[in-house]
């Protein structure tokens, strides 16, 4: 048999048993190991990027953290003969997403085909899920082909890449698990009174209590700043200059600025408290100043304290609410002085659409106008209690009628589940058709949503327009009041309520109310004046009940009709067109 032929053109170097050798020599004594290489590069040696990272922003925390990384990954390059293409640094936490530097070299790799990441372990690169699997998918899609780090390496496997995830995931934990150890740590010290961080200013840190105590020094400076501003001869200025004298003065070496003065003489924690968050907890360490001379520090703080003076709005009730009817800007208002020197509120067109021929008119008539409008859609507190006990008579019923309800829907709804398992069963033992499935169970569908829809009416203890009567009832109420009120405000909040298009023309006010108010205005004149309690009648006639009876009738038809509307709207145009029905009685 003859030997295989060697290809031309292609020469494979065999490893020999002391390369070999070497390199299992190197994996036990703890060398670094190539991540994987790719099939079309396998003789090409990528090119890295090397990432180092520490997790405070802050200068002097973790100062060797950096330029350790750097040395240690400058040092396997050169061992290993990689070429390094560009050096990142980066001073912040990889728990969330965001990190400037780490965004620009992996935009740079996505740049790239066939680079490699150098970093000191997997958690400098991620310790969260969205930058971790930012990285695997640059793996994945052969944008990264080595990840080398010298106290990590995986296989170019399944199996490797499985554990490149369980490291960043092992990442994510620590951070997560760290920071609810600092935040149950902090509690339990916040439970023994122990101070959270630096000492303030008069205090100073005892490692070995792990507590602050009162700084000999500067602790008598500050008892001295508070005894002396309660004498009321300084000003935060003077404070300021009197603890330069003492030493005490900014980083710049100039006095303390007033922010700073106010700071400490308001600063709790010298009356033995710990504030965290918002909120203050008691403390374990020895106060520098007592309560009494703390609150007389407050006394003086307060007396010179000179808040911002605003500007007083003037008090103009209906602005805001009309438009003029002519060119459809908003009225507007100011004061006149009459010529006896009162002053008067005018209400007038602000002319911000172009020219118009509208004039002033006082407040006085407007508001006349608005109550008199009022009184045509009000019914008198007989009337109005009368119709108000009926309702709750009537939500009595529905209670006790949606209780027996709810059990026949609950039934029902039990009955279509049965009948829909039946026929599912059917149509899986083949003696019904596909199509006369799909139309029963369609028709099964829509019978128990609509069970399940009812349910919760009656659930709700009473029917669709038992509240809304009420509520339109009591703006019958409210509406008697406010006609003879002279509370402007709480008449334009009300009209806001009740009506829509508010007009002004030629000095007279209109706007449109809802169609059970307009059906009372047109019908109010059939009620007996005066009210019944006026002539000494307790209880309502005849003529009277049948008037208020149609008056709830009428609101219960046009409800009645908008319930219809939208259950219509629903069946055709489907289920997502209720959230944009109104239940408001208000609709036409």
């Amino acid at each position: 048999m003859d030997a295989p032929r060697r290809r031309r053109g292609c020469r494979q170097k065999i490893p020999s048993l002391r390369d070999e050798l070497g390199r299992r020599d190197n994996l036990k004594m703890g060398g670094s190991v190539s991540c994987f290489k790719s099939k079309n590069k396998y003789m090409i040696k990528p090119k890295y990027f090397l990432y180092a990272r520490k997790s405070t922003e802050e200068d002097d925390r973790q100062v060797m953290s950096i330029d350790a990384q750097l040395f240690e990954l400058r040092e396997l390059a050169r061992k290993e003969n990689f070429e390094i293409l560009e050096e990142f640094q980066e001073s912040k936490s990889a728990k969330t997403p965001g990190r400037e530097v780490f965004g620009e070299m992996m935009a740079r790799v996505e740049q790239n085909d066939g680079v490699g990441i150098l970093a000191w372990h997997p958690d400098r690169l991620a310790r969260n899920s969205i930058d971790g699997g930012r990285i695997i998918y640059a793996v994945d899609t052969r944008k990264v082909v080595s990840l080398r780090f010298p106290t990590f390496w995986f296989e170019p496997t399944p199996q490797g890449l499985f554990m490149l995830q369980v490291a960043f995931g092992q990442s994510k934990y620590y951070s997560d698990n760290l920071a609810e150890n600092i935040k149950r740590g902090i509690r339990q010290k916040l439970r023994r009174g122990e101070w959270l961080n630096l000492a303030p200013f008069g205090y100073k840190n005892n490692p070995r209590t792990h507590n602050i105590e009162p700084h000999p020094t500067e602790a008598r400076i500050v008892r001295l700043a508070f005894e002396e501003y309660p004498k009321g001869t300084h000003s935060f200025i003077s404070l300021g200059q009197f603890l330069a004298d003492l030493g005490v003065v900014s980083r710049n070496g100039t006095p303390l600025a007033k922010a700073s003065i106010k700071r400490l003489l308001t600063n709790k924690a010298y009356l033995g408290f710990i504030k965290h968050g918002d909120e203050w907890f008691d403390g374990s360490f020895e106060p520098i100043i007592s309560p009494q001379l703390f609150s007389a520090v407050e006394k003086v703080l307060k007396t010179k304290e000179r808040p911002r003076k605003r500007k007083a709005r003037h008090d103009f009730p209906f602005t805001g609410l009309f438009r003029c009817d002519e060119c459809q800007s908003m009225i507007s208002a100011q004061w006149a002085t009459g010529k006896s020197g009162l002053r008067y509120r005018y209400y007038r067109c602000s002319k911000k659409r172009g020219v118009c021929s509208q004039s002033y008119v006082q407040e006085y008539f407007l508001a006349e106008q608005i109550k008199e409008r009022l009184k045509t859609i009000s019914l008198c507190d007989v009337y109005t209690d009368w119709m108000l006990n009926k309702v709750t008579e009537f939500e009595r019923e529905e209670v006790s009628v949606s209780q027996s309800e709810v059990k026949n829907l609950s039934n029902n709804v039990k009955a279509n589940d049965a009948r829909m398992e039946k026929l599912v069963s059917t149509y899986l033992d083949g003696d019904i058709a596909k199509e006369m499935y799909l139309t029963k169970k369609d028709s099964l569908m829509r019978s128990t949503l609509a069970l399940k829809e009812r349910m919760k009416d009656f659930e709700r203890g009473r029917n669709n327009w038992v509240e809304p009567l009420r509520n339109w009832i009591l703006d019958l109420k409210q509406a008697n009041f406010l006609s003879t009120s002279n509370d402007f405000h709480e008449i334009k909040s009300f009209v806001q309520k009740i009506g829509t298009n508010y007009l002004v023309r030629d000095k007279s006010t209109r706007f449109e109310i809802s169609p059970p108010s307009q059906f009372v205005a047109e019908r109010r004149y059939l009620l007996p004046t005066p009210a019944p309690t006026a002539r000494g009648i307790h209880s309502l006639s005849e003529r009277e009940v049948s008037i208020c009876g149609m008056f709830w009738t009428k609101f219960e038809t046009i409800s009645s009709k908008i319930q219809m509307i939208k259950t219509n709207n629903a069946d055709s145009a489907g289920r997502s067109n209720l959230s944009g029905v109104s239940d408001s009685p208000c609709l036409g």
